[in-house]
C-alpha cells in the first residue's frame, strides 16, 4: 500500500507573517511536520504542497520534496484542505504515480511526532474507515456552555445544568494536526471530514491552535515543558523517536 504525506504550507499568512517557516525553538516550524513525517518511515513520498519560493527552499533543506508549485486556485485565501490535496493527488496521477493513502500534516504542528504518524497509518490501514483524525477532549463540558442574550447570561442547554461533570459525555473536537485518509473514498466525496472516520485521542498537552503571537508563545511553552518531561525531543530515547 502506497502512501504519501502532503504538508500544507502556504506563504503570506497575514496574523503570523511567514508563519510556516518561522523560527519555533531554534528551527522553522515546517520543519517539526516534514521530519516527523521522515522519521515514521511509513511514507514513500513527503512532499510539501506550497506556492512559495523560500518555503520550498527550506522544505527540501530538511529532506521534503516539494514537485510542483500549487496553481492559483489553491494559492488564494479561499482554497480548502480539500483543494489543495485534490490538486496535489491529481498532480502525482499525471505524473503516473498513484497513492493508496495519504496524511495531510499541518505545517504548524510541532507536537506530532514520527511515532504518531506511524501509529496513526497503522490504525487506519487495519480498520475499515476511510479517514482517522486525532481528537482532543474539551477541557470543559460543552453541555455547560452559556450564550449572551440581551446583556445577561443563559445556559444554552439548561436541562444539564444540575448534572455533574463525570457524568456528562465527554465531547472532543479536531485537533488540528493531521489526518491520514484513503484517496479513493476521498477522491469520490472531495471531502475529509465525511464518512467512516476513526478517532485517535490525543492529549491536551499536544495539541495548541496557533493563530496568533499569544498562540505561538503558548505553543513554545508547551513543547519546552514536552521536552523537559520527555527527554526525547530531537534525539532516540527507548527505542522511540520524537521530534
Amino acid at each position: 500500500m502506497k502512501t504519501a504525506a502532503i504538508i500544507t504550507a502556504r506563504g503570506g499568512s497575514k496574523r503570523i507573517p511567514k508563519k510556516n517557516i518561522k523560527e519555533f525553538c531554534g528551527k522553522p516550524i515546517l520543519a517539526y511536520s516534514i521530519e516527523a513525517a521522515i522519521a515514521a518511515g511509513v511514507f514513500q513520498t513527503v512532499m510539501v504542497s506550497t506556492d512559495d519560493e523560500e518555503i520550498a527552499g527550506i522544505a527540501r533543506q530538511y529532506g521534503a520534496e516539494v514537485p510542483f508549485f500549487r496553481s492559483e486556485k489553491t494559492a488564494n485565501d479561499y482554497a480548502t484542505t480539500n483543494d489543495v490535496l485534490e490538486e496535489v493527488l491529481e498532480q502525482y496521477d499525471r505524473r503516473g504515480e498513484h497513492f493508496d493513502m495519504a496524511c495531510c500534516i499541518y505545517p504548524t504542528a510541532p507536537f506530532v511526532s514520527g511515532e504518531k504518524l506511524k501509529r496513526a497509518v497503522e490504525m487506519l490501514q487495519q480498520s475499515d474507515a476511510d479517514t482517522l483524525i486525532p481528537v482532543v477532549a474539551f477541557s470543559y463540558p460543552p453541555q455547560r456552555a452559556m450564550l449572551v442574550r440581551e446583556g445577561r447570561l443563559v445556559f444554552e442547554y439548561p436541562r444539564y445544568l444540575d448534572s455533574r461533570s463525570q457524568d456528562l459525555e465527554t465531547h472532543y473536537h479536531d485537533a488540528g494536526q493531521f489526518y491520514v485518509f484513503r484517496t479513493e473514498m476521498f477522491l469520490k466525496n472531495h471531502k475529509l471530514m465525511t464518512g467512516n472516520i476513526l478517532p485517535l485521542m490525543v492529549p491536551e498537552t499536544e495539541v495548541q491552535d496557533i493563530d496568533t503571537m499569544t498562540d505561538w508563545e503558548i505553543a513554545e511553552l508547551k513543547y519546552k515543558w514536552m521536552c523537559r518531561k520527555s527527554d526525547m525531543c530531537g534525539k532516540e530515547s527507548d527505542g522511540k523517536f520524537f521530534v
